[in-house]
């Protein structure tokens, strides 16, 4: 297989000992094999490193950071971001998976179509790793524009071009730190949409955003614009607004259900 360039893989973890072993393994099994994985670890308080030392001794690719405290996903993504060094960033939490072309297919869509900055569809399982019936796309173009219409990429599925990028470090919220990540990207580049699923989502994990009700959200979203995004009150409140219809368009045309 032709050699694309490395790809830095970056896994914020938190308390994921029961799930991260998936996680590596989907990566290990990747078609495309050129890729370090850096888990950051936000101060876990159960076994995730110990079960992570075995894959840090066994294969080079995978590297393991800790925080000096807990501070959350923003900075734990931040400081994998800061030892990246490959051409191409990708993100996995802990809990997801991917699908073995994920990398591979990815990486030539975005030569093929000379994009720097993409996401696939993906599917989602439940807990215990079941697949529920559900697919998710979405536009197969975005704007800056489109961007903060609503955060349309999954985070397990993004990929972007760090020589076209450069090193992205975002605000420190609690919640919308990866769309706070792509509304950064959309500023230099378009993302366009690889319309096959290619990954896993875990939904319904206990203190997983899919958990939280609508005001939570609403919440979650104007911190987003005003504080992260340096948005003034009104038209931070006037995107949280758009990001509400548009998440009802989302799962009206973008949600779709399947047989399992």
């Amino acid at each position: 297989m032709q050699d694309y360039g490395l790809v830095s893989i970056i896994t914020p973890t938190w308390n994921c000992a029961s799930f991260i072993s998936e996680a590596i393994r989907s990566v290990q099994e990747q078609t495309y094999q050129n890729w370090e994985m850096i888990i950051s670890d936000d101060c876990s308080t159960d076994s995730t490193k110990e079960v992570i030392a075995p894959y840090l001794e066994k294969d080079y690719r995978i590297k393991y950071i800790c925080n000096q405290r807990n501070s959350g996903a923003a900075i734990a993504r931040n400081n994998a971001l800061k030892v990246a060094t490959g051409k191409w960033i990708a993100f996995l939490d802990a809990d997801d998976l991917w699908l073995p072309d994920k990398l591979y297919k990815q990486i030539k869509f975005m030569l093929d179509k000379a994009c720097h900055f993409s996401y696939t569809e993906y599917l989602e399982m439940d807990e215990y790793g079941n697949e529920i019936g559900i697919r998710i796309s979405g536009p197969k173009y975005i704007s800056r524009r489109g961007m903060y219409r609503f955060c349309w990429p999954g985070c397990l599925t993004v990929m972007y071009d760090a020589d076209k990028v450069g090193l992205l470090q975002i605000a420190d919220i609690k919640k919308n730190n990866d769309y706070a990540m792509w509304l950064k990207v959309c500023h230099k580049v378009d993302c366009y949409l690889l319309p096959e699923p290619l990954a896993m989502y875990r939904r319904g994990r206990a203190g997983s955003i899919s958990t939280h009700g609508y005001v939570t959200l609403i919440k979650w979203h104007y911190k987003l614009f005003h504080e992260a995004n340096g948005n003034n009150a009104i038209c931070a409140l006037w995107l949280t607004v758009w990001n509400m219809v548009f998440g009802v368009f989302k799962k009206l045309f973008y949600v779709k259900k399947y047989i399992v």
